[in-house]
C-alpha cells in the first residue's frame, strides 16, 4: 500500500515526501520515439529483472548512456559506478552509468536486487 501521494502532480510512493519530479512525463512510447536508441534497450534490461511497483531506483537517460541510480544502506562497487556515492542519512545512494544491456552484469542485477529488497523492508518498516 502507498504511503503518500503527491498533492501536486498525484503520483504515489512508498515513502512520505519521496523525492521527485513533478512535471508531465510522456508515454514510453513517446518518449522512446524521440530518444538516443541505447536508451531503450538499458530500459528493458533493468526492468525485466526487476519488476516492481514502488519507486526504488531511477533510470535516467543520459548523452552517451542511461544512469541507473539506487541507494543501498551500505557503499557498494562495481565498474559501472563512476559517480561518488553519495551518504544520505546512512543510505548510500550509487549512479551507474550504462551503455547497453551487457553491462546489466549478474553483479549490477545484485545491486539492484538487494536495493529492491532494502526498499521493501524499509518500506514494511
Amino acid at each position: 500500500m502507498d504511503a503518500w501521494v503527491c498533492a501536486a502532480c498525484g503520483r504515489s510512493f512508498g515513502r512520505n515526501r519521496q523525492s521527485h519530479d513533478c512535471a508531465p512525463g510522456l508515454t514510453l512510447e513517446e518518449y522512446f520515439a524521440t530518444g538516443p536508441t541505447h536508451e531503450r534497450p538499458v530500459y528493458e534490461a533493468v526492468t525485466t529483472h526487476l519488476k516492481n511497483p514502488r519507486k526504488f531506483a531511477e533510470i535516467r537517460p543520459m548523452t552517451r548512456w542511461v544512469a541507473v541510480s539506487f541507494s543501498l544502506p551500505r557503499r557498494a562497487r562495481h565498474r559501472t559506478i563512476t559517480r561518488r556515492v553519495i551518504e544520505y542519512h546512512g543510505r548510500y545512494w550509487h549512479t551507474a552509468n550504462v551503455v547497453s544491456p551487457t553491462e546489466l552484469d549478474d553483479d549490477l542485477c545484485q545491486l539492484l536486487t538487494e536495493a529492491y529488497r532494502a526498499s521493501a523492508e524499509a518500506t514494511l518498516a
